[in-house]
C-alpha cells in the first residue's frame, strides 16, 4: 500500500467509496461520511492484536507470552526476535496518511461549502492526532503527500520527503489542535465524538512531548537528523508550561458530562463503557457485523478492524484440569484417583463472554516486577484489583450440557460448586504449597499450580508467574449484553466493546509530569497525582471477590505519596492507572526512560509449572526510539535505492 493513497475506507457508510474527490468534500454529505471514516480508522490501530503486543512488549510493564507471540517476540529486545521493517508492528500508524489527506480534504474544501466549523473542527483534530501518533513512532514524516504542504491530494505521489520533527509539529499538530479547541464544541455532537477537552488533552500532550524532544536529557538521536530547535524560537521549558496551562484549564472548565469517576473499578467496568472519563475510543457494537468492522460472533483472524487486544494479554485459564465423578454428589468407591489426567480436563473453566474469561491467546506476559513492585499496595489502592482477574471461578453450568452437574472436584480432591473459585492468584507465597510433579500440563493442575491444606482452588503466587500462567487482564477484556445467561455470543469472536484511546484522568498526569519538568502553576506534581490516588484509595465493589466491598482509603493513599513526586514516579503511577491499555511505549519514548527501565525484567520459565525465576536482559539500542518504516512503503516508492535507503530510520538502514 503506497503512502499517498487518496482512497478511504469507510465501514460505516453501507456502500463504502473507494476514492474521494474535492469536489465530494464541498458537500455535507461528503463531510460528514469524510468525518466517519475518520473515526472509523481509530478502529485499524486500537484493539488491533498485533499493534497491541509490539507496543506492549519490550517496555517495563510487558514480555513475551508462550502462544501466538511473533509482534511480542519481535519487540521485545531480548534477542528472541527482531524488529525489522518487514517484521513491523507499527505498520497501522504509518498507514495513517490516507486519513490524513481526507482530514486535510474537509479543511480545505468543507468550510467554504457551508460545512459547520464545528465539524471542520473535528478533521484539524484528527489530522494533527494522526501527525501526532506518526511523529512519535517514526521521527519526521511527510507534510507534502503530493499536492503540497498538508494540502488534499487525490493522485498517488511515488515520491516523498520527510518533514523534521519541529515541522511537523509547529507546522501540522499544533496549528490543528489548536484550531481544534477554538472551534469544537464544549459538549460532544454525538455520543463518542471529539470535542474542546479531547483536543485540549490532546494539544496538552503534544506540547509536553515536544518539550522533551527539544530538551533531549539522554541524546535520543531523532531523523531527519537536525538541530533541536524550535522554529518559533521558543525552548523546551515555554512547552512544559503550555502543556501544565492547557492540562489544568480543561481540568478547570470542562463540561459537567465529563470528569473522574468516583471509582476506578468504573472506570472499565464493561456495564459502563462510554463512561465521562472515557474522552476518546474506537468503537464497536454488538449490534451488527456492519456496524461493528467484522464478525460480531465468529472469529474472523486476528486483523484490524476488530477488537481483539484483551486476547493476548490472557492465560489459557482452560488448562485447569478438575474432576468429573461417576456420581453427581460424592466420590466412587474405591478412592478417586490422584492423577487428574483425563479427568474432566478444563470442565470446570470455560470460555465466557464475560470480563473475567474472554479468549485466551497468552501473547503479552506481565512482568514479575509490574505485579510486586508496581502494585504493591494491594490493600489500600484498588487498581490491581480493577486490573487483573486473580480468581478464576467455575463456570461449567452455564452451558447446557452441563447444567445437571452440580458438584465436582478440584484441588485435594475437595467438592466445588458453580461460582466457587478454582483458581487464585496469590498476592503473596505462604511458603506451604505443595506441587505435584510434572511441568507444561503434566502436572495435577495441568497449569503448574499448587495446593494448600484445605483449600479447594489451585493456588498460584504471583512471585511464580510464568509466561505461559499469569493473572489476565480484566479491564479491557470482554462484555455483552446478550449472554441470556449461558456462556454467551462470540466467546471466540473479536470483542464488540469500544477501546479507550484518551481518558480524562491523563489531563492529571500531564499536568503533573510537566510540573515535575519545571512549570508552575497553582498546583503542584504532588497536588495533581493525589486526585488520581484519591480516587484509587476509594472502594465500592471488590471485582476479584465478587463481594460488595466498602472503603475510603484516599488518606492512606496521599500520605504514602513521595514530598517530591518526579518523572519515575509518574510512570509508576501511569502503570497502576493505564497497565496493559497498549500506550506504555509511548510513555517510555516521551520521557527517553525506555532503554532504562526496560532494561532488565525477571519471570520463571516458559512451560505451565516452571518456577525458577531467572534475569532477562535486553539490549535497547537508542536509535529504536524510532520505529521502522514498512518495507511495503519503501518498496512502493519511484526512488533510488540510495534515496529509500536514506528515507528509514537509521537503525533500520
Amino acid at each position: 500500500m503506497t503512502l499517498f493513497l487518496a482512497s478511504c475506507s469507510d465501514i460505516l457508510k453501507e456502500t463504502p467509496r473507494s476514492k474521494y474527490t474535492a469536489d465530494y468534500f464541498k458537500t455535507a454529505q461528503g463531510a460528514s461520511s469524510g468525518i466517519t471514516s475518520l473515526y472509523s480508522t481509530l478502529r485499524n490501530i486500537y484493539g488491533n492484536y498485533f499493534y497491541y503486543c509490539g507496543m506492549q512488549s519490550g517496555t517495563d510493564e510487558s514480555t513475551w507470552g508462550t502462544q501466538n507471540n511473533g509482534d511480542s517476540k519481535n519487540d521485545d529486545w531480548s534477542g528472541v526476535g527482531q524488529t525489522t521493517p518487514l517484521q513491523n508492528s507499527y505498520a497501522a500508524i504509518w498507514g495513517l496518511f490516507s486519513s490524513i489527506n481526507t482530514a486535510s480534504g474537509i479543511i480545505e474544501n468543507g468550510e467554504a461549502a457551508g460545512v459547520d466549523k464545528a465539524l471542520v473542527a473535528e478533521a484539524r483534530f484528527f489530522r494533527g492526532f494522526y501527525y501526532f501518533l506518526q511523529v512519535q513512532t517514526f521521527g519526521g514524516v511527510p507534510l507534502d503527500l503530493g499536492g503540497g504542504e498538508l494540502k488534499f491530494n487525490n493522485a498517488p505521489a511515488r515520491t516523498s520527503v520527510r518533514n523534521t520533527v519541529a515541522e511537523v509539529y509547529t507546522k501540522a499538530i499544533f496549528p490543528d489542535l489548536q484550531q481544534a479547541v477554538t472551534d469544537l464544541p464544549a459538549k460532544s455532537r454525538i455520543t463518542g465524538s471529539v470535542n474542546i477537552t479531547v483536543a485540549q488533552l490532546l494539544l496538552a500532550k503534544a506540547y509536553l512531548t515536544y518539550a522533551w524532544w527539544l530538551e533531549n536529557p539522554n541524546n535520543i538521536p531523532t531523523y531527519p537528523d537536525v538541530a533541536r530547535t524550535d522554529p518559533n524560537g521558543q525552548n523546551a521549558a515555554y512547552y512544559y508550561q503550555q502543556a501544565y496551562n492547557i492540562a489544568t484549564a480543561a481540568i478547570a472548565t470542562h463540561d459537567a458530562s465529563m470528569g473522574l469517576e468516583t471509582y476506578y473499578y468504573d472506570v472499565n467496568l464493561g456495564s459502563n463503557d462510554r463512561g465521562k472519563e472515557w474522552l476518546l475510543y474506537a468503537d464497536h457494537t454488538q449490534s451488527s457485523d456492519l456496524y461493528n468492522g467484522g464478525s460480531v460472533n465468529g472469529f474472523a483472524g486476528l486483523n484490524a478492524p476488530l477488537n481483539e487486544a484483551s486476547y493476548a494479554a490472557n492465560f489459557n485459564y482452560q488448562n485447569t484440569k478438575s474432576i468429573k465423578f461417576p456420581s453427581p454428589t460424592a466420590p466412587p468407591d474405591p478412592p478417586a484417583p490422584t492423577d487428574y489426567k483425563g479427568y474432566g480436563t478444563g470442565t470446570t473453566l470455560q470460555r465466557m463472554s464475560d470480563q473475567h474469561y474472554g479468549r485466551p491467546f497468552v501473547a503479552s506476559a506481565p512482568t514479575r516486577e509490574l505485579l510486586l513492585n508496581i502494585f504493591a499496595d494491594k490493600t489500600n489502592d484498588s487498581r490491581y484489583d480493577g486490573t487483573f482477574n486473580t480468581i478464576y471461578r467455575a463456570n461449567w453450568k452455564f452451558n447446557p450440557s452441563n447444567a445437571a452437574t452440580n458438584v465436582m472436584y478440584n484441588a485435594n480432591l475437595l467438592p466445588v460448586a458453580s461460582g466457587d473459585p478454582i483458581v487464585t492468584f496469590l498476592d503473596t507465597d505462604p511458603g506451604t504449597i505443595t506441587y505435584s510433579a510434572g511441568t507444561g500440563g503434566t502436572d495435577n493442575s495441568g497449569i503448574g499450580a499448587g495446593t494448600l491444606p484445605g483449600r479447594a482452588d489451585w493456588v498460584i503466587p504471583i512471585s511464580n508467574i510464568n509466561r505461559t500462567v499469569f493473572p489476565g487482564l480484566w479491564k479491557i477484556a470482554t462484555y455483552r449484553t446478550d449472554n441470556n445467561g449461558g456462556l454467551g455470543q462470540g466467546v471466540s469472536a473479536g470483542l464488540t466493546r469500544p477501546f479507550p484511546i484518551a481518558k480524562f484522568s491523563e489531563l492529571y498526569f500531564v499536568a503533573a509530569e510537566a510540573a515535575a519538568k519545571g512549570a508552575t502553576g497553582a498546583q503542584s506534581a504532588r497536588d495533581l497525582i493525589n486526585v488520581i490516588r484519591a480516587r484509587a484509595g476509594k472502594w465500592r465493589y471488590q471485582n476479584n471477590a465478587g463481594v460488595v466491598y466498602s472503603a475510603d482509603n484516599s488518606a492512606s493513599m496521599t500520605a504514602a505519596t513521595p514530598a517530591i513526586v518526579d518523572v519515575n514516579y509518574i510512570l509508576d503511577e501511569r502503570s497502576r492507572e493505564y497497565y496493559g491499555e497498549g500506550f506504555r511505549w509511548f510513555d517510555l519514548a516521551r520521557t527517553q526512560t525506555w532503554h532504562t527501565r526496560a532494561a532488565s525484567y525477571t519471570m520463571a520459565g516458559v512451560n505451565a509449572g516452571e518456577r525458577t525465576v531467572t534475569t532477562i536482559n535486553r539490549s535497547i539500542p537508542l536509535g529504536a526510539y524510532l520505529r521502522p518504516i514498512p518495507q511495503s512503503q519503501l518498496d512502493g516508492m519511484l526512488m533510488s535505492d540510495a534515496d529509500k535507503k536514506a528515507y528509514q530510520n537509521p537503525q533500520y538502514q
